[in-house]
């Protein structure tokens, strides 16, 4: 069979679903032989990445085959099939349910009941699940501006708010249209990808042809010489575009990753804005839609006082009223919840969680395992044994990087009327969900942000002055100079270990995350060889100062000189996503410092400035964990950006810890 072939006999034969697109690629090009490193080379993504969906996908088909498929033998297997088989199952699945997007009647509500085996709310919502609930006018605007030529749809929205799930029916409604439809999540792109536009373009641009089944034709269309953005333009019209004869629907994901690295996105926003004016006066790019998608918690840490893309048609996902949360609550089986009586047994756990999607599915996901009560789920809603506490510990770690919002939503929970509150805090606050505006006017999200921060950042406040007071009767004990590098005024290797083995139990209480990262100076010994001491030091001191700064806003840090031209960085209450940021900004700022050398001196060494190499890895501290194993972690991890070519960031292939 050809590679065509088996994708259409896979997708629409053997397996009860579609392929995602990277199972696509993994699958097309693993049947022309190439291996998982290659796949990786050419795509961007991690080569762990393929290798994972890969593996999952040999397994799915063969349980549906009932013999073992493997990358090695799948030509044999799959060839082997009989074609009767394939018709058969084809039929079969063709007896699928519909796709249940309309919400159904009050009367056939029970008939989208579902059991105890329900999966955990994580993750967009199944097209065919009868969880998903339509939030008119959300669905209807979406859907209608799809249809208008050159069109871009900005979806903004806090985590956990539905915005993939929205994305996923946006796709599946375009597809009805038969329209051509590529989605590309910048979560799943590797942050070597990031290291400059054009590879990040080429990335794009080749990324969106396989998902097309074109085969990428970059190099005879790029040039060089009129740039990537120019390139990247004459790539889409004169081939992508051409080749495809209906509209096509780029969706693109958690774009928030992209705000994270400024040379990217000052480049590649605007370029994505001039396509969508093109439309209005070039035919061929009105071919072309555009849905974007991002978490606006990314305001906080890169400190923005309004979205970077503003273009087309804005959908602000809001909260489910009261009476699509008792919808939902039905769906999940909950029967006492229907009628005027389940409005009453309701009211106060919508007065709890205010409408939040997310919220109020883990909160129905737990009352249909009759894991917990109404009552019970009340009383320890804002507690750490509370269902909701990995949630809210997520939100506490974005706010303890902002001083002046701690500040801000201090005044909000501990005030039972509105607080005015300054323009640029308000907007962040809001940015986050946290809280409600009407004007400068400030009143919390939900009853459960109101006694979780009010009890939270009262600690907070507690413990850093006596984490303060500790440290100074430590040094005056202990003596400075034991604890301190005297050329970078930074902790000492020793004071690191001490650091970290006396905190390991404390932290162990909190079940928060704990990341480390290492950092060091790419080639310094030579550097120090060719300038010699003095100029190295300086250097050192200047680099010192610039993870200083990479971190300073960041509440409970602890930054190490851990050895020679090596820097450790230890961050509380901060998952690998935001580590991985803060590393990606001290990587910034230090090429940003512009440590000159001559390259002849080195022999062609690859960058004109002093640039450094950095590892990451996060735990949540325990009895089962120890220090040792988190610093391993990282020494793997910056072992591995070094094996990479250096100036880049890895992030830990065994410890990470996700929100």
């Amino acid at each position: 069979m050809e590679v065509n072939q088996i994708l259409e006999a896979i997708e629409q034969s053997l397996l009860p679903r579609r392929l995602s697109s990277i199972e696509k690629f993994v699958l097309h090009q693993s049947w022309l032989g190439h291996t998982y490193n290659e796949m990786a080379q050419s795509s961007g993504y991690a080569s762990d990445y393929i290798k994972e969906v890969g593996s999952q996908l040999w397994q799915d088909i063969s349980d549906t085959i009932g013999q073992r498929v493997t990358k090695k033998n799948l030509h044999l297997v799959l060839n082997q099939i009989p074609p009767n088989f394939l018709q058969q199952q084809k039929k079969e699945a063709e007896l699928e349910p519909e796709i249940i997007d309309k919400a159904p009647e009050s009367k056939d509500v029970q008939s989208v009941s579902i059991n105890t085996d329900i999966q955990y709310p994580n993750g967009p919502v199944a097209l065919t699940s009868p969880l998903y609930i339509n939030r008119p006018p959300v669905e209807e605007i979406a859907y209608q501006e799809i249809t208008q030529p050159g069109c871009v749809i900005g979806i903004r929205a806090p985590r956990k708010m539905g915005k993939s799930s929205l994305l996923h029916r946006i796709v599946s409604h375009a597809k009805a249209l038969e329209y051509k439809t590529v989605y590309l999540d910048f979560q799943e792109a590797d942050e070597s990808i990031f290291i400059s536009l054009e590879k990040f373009l080429r990335w794009f641009c080749a990324n969106v042809s396989r998902q097309l089944n074109l085969n990428p034709k970059l190099d005879d269309f790029w040039d060089e010489d009129m740039g990537s953005k120019v390139s990247s333009k004459i790539y889409f019209e004169s081939y992508i575009l051409k080749q495809i004869d209906s509209a096509v629907v780029i969706v693109l994901n958690e774009l928030n990753r992209v705000f994270e690295h400024p040379t990217i996105a000052k480049d590649f926003l605007p370029m994505l804005r001039f396509w969508h004016e093109l439309a209005k006066q070039d035919k061929i790019w009105q071919k072309w839609r555009l849905v974007v998608a991002h978490a606006t918690e990314i305001y906080v840490p890169l400190n923005l006082n309004q979205s970077p893309f503003n273009v087309g048609q804005t959908i602000t996902l809001p909260k489910f009223t009261p009476e699509q949360a008792q919808d939902l609550a039905q769906r999940y089986g909950l029967t006492w919840a229907s009628g005027e009586q389940g409005v009453q047994s309701l009211a106060s756990l919508i007065k709890m969680l205010s409408g939040h999607p997310y919220l109020l599915n883990l909160a129905f996901y737990y009352l249909r395992r009759e894991e917990v009560t109404v009552k019970e789920l009340l009383q320890t809603a804002s507690t750490a044994s509370g269902i909701f506490s990995d949630y809210l510990r997520s939100n506490l770690a974005i706010l303890t990087k902002a001083p002046e919002l701690v500040s801000a939503l201090q005044q909000v929970v501990n005030s039972n009327e509105s607080v005015q509150l300054d323009a640029m805090a308000a907007f962040k606050l809001e940015s986050m969900g946290l809280i409600e505006l009407d004007g400068n006017w400030a009143k919390p999200s939900c009853e459960l942000y109101r006694l979780y921060f009010r009890e939270q950042l009262q600690q907070e406040n507690s413990t850093d002055v006596a984490q303060t007071e500790e440290l100074a009767t430590e040094l005056q004990t202990t003596g400075y100079a034991n604890h301190i590098d005297e050329l970078t005024q930074l902790a000492t290797r020793n004071y690191f270990n001490q650091y970290i083995e006396n905190n390991w139990k404390e932290w162990s209480k909190d079940t928060s995350p704990l990341s480390l990262v290492l950092c060091e100076v790419d080639y310094f010994k030579f550097f120090n060889a060719a300038y010699g001491y003095k100029v190295g030091d300086e250097s050192l001191q200047l680099i010192a100062n610039a993870i200083r700064d990479g971190v300073e806003e960041y509440p409970g840090h602890f930054i190490a000189r851990y050895e020679g031209a090596k820097f450790a960085i230890i961050t509380p209450l901060l998952s690998t996503e935001f580590a991985l940021s803060i590393a990606s900004h001290i990587r910034d700022n230090v090429i940003a410092l512009a440590i000159e050398h001559d390259r002849s001196i080195f022999g062609g060494f690859p960058a004109r400035v002093l640039t450094v190499s950095l590892g990451v890895a996060s735990v949540i501290p325990s009895q089962e964990n120890s220090p040792q194993m988190l610093i391993e972690a990282t020494e793997s991890a910056l072992h591995q950006a070094i094996r990479r070519g250096r100036n880049c960031v890895s992030v830990s292939a065994t410890l990470t810890v996700e929100f």
